[in-house]
């Protein structure tokens, strides 16, 4: 059995997961939700604030003895997504692009951004799911008389 402390350390590397995937679902839930009012807002109004707005993030605040109990794997998923979302915000903060180039590259970045979602979500999960797993012995199982024999052990799935 684990320790307690080793139990703690693998409980706040669960909760660091778990908040990432939130956050990263809260990031690309907003940006399919509002992807075209906000580049609407920006042409009618000139206000990069719906633009930020829609990619604000948690992840800033998250410091480096969170992530680092994270596994390597994970850091690394964790990083692609976020330095996509990065790129996304800066050209949001600092474009002198017209709304239909502004429309065509947030597109453009939007499909990198889901790319990166997509492979980050494959290695952390989803919010609220958890990896299952099963504590159990593998037994051999005895045919009874009459019944049928079990398959070879190879061709078992």
């Amino acid at each position: 059995m684990p320790s307690p402390r080793k139990r703690r350390k693998h409980g706040a590397a669960d909760r660091v997961r778990h908040l990432v995937a939130l956050d990263a679902k809260n990031v690309m839930d907003r940006l399919s939700a509002r992807l075209t009012e906000m580049v609407s807002l920006f042409s009618r109004l000139r206000d990069r604030g719906p633009l930020l707005l829609t990619v604000h993030s948690w992840f800033p605040s998250a410091t480096f003895s969170d992530l680092a109990q994270l596994e390597p794997t994970e850091q690394r998923a964790v990083n692609a997504f976020y330095e996509v979302l990065g790129e996304l915000r800066w050209y949001l903060q600092y474009t002198e692009d017209m709304p239909l180039q502004l429309q065509r590259q947030v597109g453009l970045l939007h499909g990198k951004l889901q790319e990166s979602y997509a492979d980050l979500t494959a290695v952390i999960g989803v919010p609220g799911e958890r990896p299952g797993f099963v504590d159990g012995e593998v037994v051999e199982r005895r045919s009874a008389p009459g019944s049928l024999a079990p398959l070879p052990r190879r061709a078992r799935r």
